[in-house]
């Protein structure tokens, strides 16, 4: 198992020479092991690594972001929730950030919105106000994601409802709100039924 952040800190010193060769090994650990919960031990120091910003220059070196980006669409749970992670801890950095935008990362983290586990989702709608830039803004208040914003923000989880009404009065217009919302509305009237099929009555003949 490997070292924790304190650890590193204490191998390496705040710029100690040793850093990037220390998580140069998580990296390959990670590329070259079979056994999943190794995968799994990795991407969570990672995810904690990038944290920290002493770290973003080594990690951008070690294509982190890029694993990170791999891993969110996976289907495994623990997997998505580490790399989630990690990129919301990345993605505060300019360079960071500018980066994840322009390799298809506003999709990627989209994906996690539709995941079962909640600090996962939560993960996912902080990166994505850290990714909104006058550009990406667009893409980011798309009317697919304000409408995930809309049902978090009446969930009866307060942390998802409070961080999604975030996003909606900080990041999107009324107009766009009120629009989305009347959607979500009309998609949850129940259908009508179908008359039942009318009843075929035979004649008699004398």
């Amino acid at each position: 198992m490997f070292s924790t952040h304190d650890r590193l800190r204490q191998r390496t010193g705040k710029k100690g020479s040793g850093r990037l060769e220390y998580l140069q090994e998580l990296v390959t650990e990670f590329q070259d092991t079979s056994s999943i919960e190794a995968k799994h031990q990795v991407l969570a120091n990672l995810a904690n690594f990038a944290y920290d910003p002493i770290n973003y220059e080594f990690l951008r070196n070690l294509k982190v972001i890029d694993l990170f980006l791999d891993q969110i669409t996976e289907s495994d749970d623990t997997l998505q929730r580490f790399a989630i992670c990690g990129l919301c801890n990345l993605c505060p950095d300019p360079e960071n950030k500018e980066y994840i935008i322009h390799n298809n990362g506003i999709t990627a983290v989209a994906t996690c919105l539709s995941s079962p586990n909640e600090q996962t989702v939560l993960s996912a709608i902080a990166t994505l106000m850290f990714l909104i830039t006058p550009e990406s803004k667009p893409f980011i208040t798309s009317v697919e994601i304000i409408e995930c914003m809309v049902r978090f923000s009446s969930s009866a989880n307060p942390r998802l409802r409070n961080l999604a009404n975030v996003f909606l009065e900080d990041y999107c217009t009324p107009h766009q709100v009120t629009e989305v919302r009347k959607q979500v509305e009309i998609a949850r009237i129940p259908l009508p039924s179908p008359p039942p099929p009318a009843s075929s009555s035979s004649s008699s003949t004398s």
